[in-house]
């Protein structure tokens, strides 16, 4: 196909879900690409953890696909088009970086605090529901100690206890997600 442009690439697919396009991507709803989203998402966490510059390529191609074919299907429903995706991660990035494109102070502290009062301004207007380990980690990294709750059931108390040791890999230095995905490796790798 040679050198292609973003546009190329759009058009590309638009003509996969035509009329004469290809009947699987034209079936294609957000619901049914759901999985595959977060599939591809693990797929460039492996990429890079296999520090595969090849393999990051071609998945990062692959996360994409999924950004454009969800723009493409909202795009038909007259919800947004991919220069809307565009246009609003631009003025994103604009408004979280004051330091940059504004007069907000650029030490490593103010940025961060900066970013977490922007962030927490935007929240009014999202949803967006974290993976448990995820969730878990950011709870700790805010200093929120899971021994300092009370657990009224069981299943609360065992979901404490998976909190705590992500905790403990926080404390200790370690990624927990990164650990965990390790651990799983090392133990698959044994069986």
């Amino acid at each position: 196909m040679g050198s292609s442009s973003f546009a190329d690439l759009v058009a590309l697919i638009a003509k996969l879900r035509a009329p004469d396009g290809c009947p699987w991507d034209r079936a294609q709803t957000h619901a049914s690409l759901r999985p595959y989203v977060l599939e591809e998402a693990y797929e460039v966490i492996a990429a890079i953890d296999a520090q595969e510059p090849d393999a990051l390529a071609d998945e990062l191609g692959d996360l994409l696909l999924q950004v454009l074919l969800h723009s493409q299907i909202a795009a038909e429903e007259g919800e947004f088009t991919i220069d809307d995706v565009i246009e609003n991660l631009a003025a994103k990035l604009i408004r979280r970086h004051p330091h940059v494109f504004g007069d907000a102070p650029g030490d490593l502290p103010a940025i961060r605090k900066n970013w977490e009062a922007i962030k927490a301004g935007e929240q009014g207007h999202r949803v967006h529901p974290l993976p448990p380990l995820l969730a878990a980690r950011k709870l700790v990294a805010k200093g929120i100690d899971p021994a300092n709750a009370s657990y009224p059931t069981p299943e609360l108390a065992a979901g404490g206890r998976i909190i705590a040791a992500i905790k403990a890999a926080w404390d200790a230095g370690f990624d927990p997600e990164i650990a965990l995905r390790k651990a799983v490796s090392y133990l698959d790798g044994e069986g």
